[in-house]
């Protein structure tokens, strides 16, 4: 025989605490939410009076910042002390990528400059500020001021891996 269960009406006609009617316990309910919010409408309007006027300390005058020494403050908290990049020299600017060698006066290089996509010049092309491209050799490349002034810098293919 199934069982049977009290209908909802019936449990919410219940008190929550016996002895305890539901009016009373909405009204305590009621008294505390109205409390809350008169809290709450005295809390802000005490702010909202307060703001016109200025404190103690805020009207008191500003203190100039003591000067820090950052250098100070980084190795304090761990910091290694940085090394000036020292500035690229000549050589360090350019890569050999490919030779093809035809002779003294003939030839081209493949060279990268400051680190841009490599591009073909020929024997006496200016390579970048005022470096022309005066001859090249099986692995070597030179590069000088003018195609028959003195050589100023010998590029040489990297080593294969």
């Amino acid at each position: 025989m199934p069982r049977q269960r009290p209908s909802f009406a019936a449990v919410s006609s219940l008190s929550f605490a016996r002895g305890v009617s539901n009016t009373w316990l909405l009204k305590a309910l009621t008294a505390a939410v109205w409390a809350g919010v008169a809290f709450s409408a005295v809390s802000w309007s005490l702010r909202w009076t307060a703001g016109g006027q200025a404190s103690g300390a805020a009207m008191a005058a500003p203190q100039a910042l003591a000067d820090v020494d950052t250098t100070a403050a980084a190795r304090s908290l761990g910091a290694m002390p940085v090394q000036a990049a020292a500035a690229p020299t000549v050589a360090s600017r350019f890569q050999l990528i490919g030779v093809l060698d035809g002779g003294p006066n003939a030839g081209a290089a493949l060279i990268a400059v400051d680190g841009k996509p490599a591009k073909p010049f020929r024997v006496g092309a200016t390579v970048a500020d005022g470096l022309v491209l005066q001859g090249t050799e099986a692995k070597r490349v030179s590069l000088g001021a003018g195609s028959q002034g003195p050589s100023l810098l010998m590029l040489d293919l990297p080593a294969k891996k």
